[in-house]
């Protein structure tokens, strides 16, 4: 998925993030289908161990997703296991 790219999180996102989880935010552009985004999220989740934790729908149509899943040593030791998205 090379139309999404990584942003910033929307106001009050940030208020809840604890120190036990590695947090990514995504931006889904307008033309991604609800369909083809949820079967890529999927994907991360089933094979990366990312888990959704909030979606933000905006009127043009694009979403700001914020995935999360639990730090583990392999995570520690800085290997890139990010959303391919």
């Amino acid at each position: 998925m090379t139309a999404v790219q990584r942003g910033r999180m929307p106001p009050g996102w940030d208020a809840d993030l604890s120190d036990e989880y590695d947090w990514v935010p995504l931006r889904l552009p307008p033309d991604l289908t609800r369909i083809s985004a949820s079967t890529r999220l999927s994907i991360e989740a089933e094979y990366r161990g990312w888990e959704l934790t909030r979606v933000r729908l905006y009127t043009d149509g694009s979403r700001r997703v914020l995935l999360r899943r639990k730090k583990s040593a392999a995570n520690s030791l800085d290997i890139a296991d990010q959303p391919a998205m």
